[in-house]
């Protein structure tokens, strides 16, 4: 079992933690170019304040990552980044660069997402864990079946996580989820779901290909009404009218990731040759395969969705 503890500002926690209904937050950093990858999905995740006062305050559970423009993790998380507006969130991003951020820029910044924060009521506010040296700017990961696991089960009691956990075995927290119950860890937060699967996509529509931004959503294959979740294999990137014709069934995907269309969409509106064209070619895809379409979730839409005729 891993955790990682990561540094930020007393200010983006004392923000945070006067909102208990934001259950989903931006731990942003201010460069975007790296990925993170020191727990998995559903892994916990611990906030710790700068010195001096050095202190674990709260926490979660990782949800994703994504590099996203200052403006689009405001669009996707509000004050859930842990800032009042955009311009307080701009001003608080441009503190930690080099320069600040000038007029009209929208840097990209790395988002590394939280979800079922918790923030520790004063007096259960823990010091730094074993081994966090005061030079450490970013954060650490920890082997809790190693030194620090009594430290980390003194949180889980705290959190309420009162069950008898193994420290040595991977444990994540669940949910309910579609298929094989074994990926119930790659649950993601409601707005995570939006950005991550806007960044697995690379910014373009499945289908189209189309990299127009404010027209493309995270559409689910999957609804959560009928059992789905957040998740990025329950995920596809669409442009917002071939997501309404995914929905309604004029579109579809099957397991090998290939474009169907509907003969209801000629049949009812005498249109829709772009797509009669792609018919039976492969729609872009993730580049990790554990990331691509679901089949299980595939097959749902294809059996209770799609409008065979």
């Amino acid at each position: 079992m891993k955790a990682y503890v990561g540094v930020t500002d007393e200010s983006w926690y004392r923000f945070l933690a006067a909102r208990p209904t934001l259950t989903e937050v931006n731990f942003w950093r201010p460069g975007g170019g790296r990925g993170f990858g020191a727990v998995e999905h559903g892994e916990l995740f611990f906030f710790k304040t700068h010195y001096p006062h050095n202190s674990v305050v709260g926490g979660g559970f990782f949800s994703g990552f994504a590099p996203l423009r200052v403006s689009e993790a405001w669009e996707f998380f509000g004050q859930g980044n842990g800032a009042a507006s955009l311009v307080d969130l701009r001003q608080q991003v441009g503190k930690y660069r080099s320069q600040p951020i000038a007029p009209g820029e929208d840097p990209v910044i790395g988002c590394v997402l939280i979800r079922d924060v918790f923030f520790f009521p004063a007096a259960w506010i823990a010091g730094p864990p074993p081994g966090f040296a005061p030079n450490i700017v970013q954060g650490k990961s920890y082997d809790l079946a190693g030194p620090a696991g009594n430290y980390f089960r003194d949180l889980l009691r705290r959190m309420d996580i009162s069950e008898d956990i193994d420290l040595s075995q991977p444990w994540h927290r669940d949910g309910p989820t579609f298929g094989d119950p074994r990926l119930a860890p790659r649950r993601l937060g409601q707005q995570a779901f939006q950005a991550v699967v806007l960044h697995a996509y690379e910014r373009r529509c499945a289908i189209t290909g189309d990299k127009i931004r404010p027209v493309l959503q995270a559409a689910h294959i999957r609804p959560l009404s009928a059992g789905g979740e957040h998740r990025l294999d329950n995920g596809l990137l669409l442009r917002s009218d071939v997501h309404t014709l995914y929905d309604r069934g004029y579109l579809a995907v099957d397991p090998k990731h290939r474009l169907l269309v509907s003969p209801r969409l000629r049949e009812e509106f005498g249109n829709g040759e772009d797509f009669y064209r792609q018919a039976g070619q492969r729609i872009i895809v993730p580049e990790r395969p554990r990331d691509r379409p679901n089949r299980d979730a595939l097959e749902w839409h294809l059996d209770e969705v799609f409008l065979k005729r």
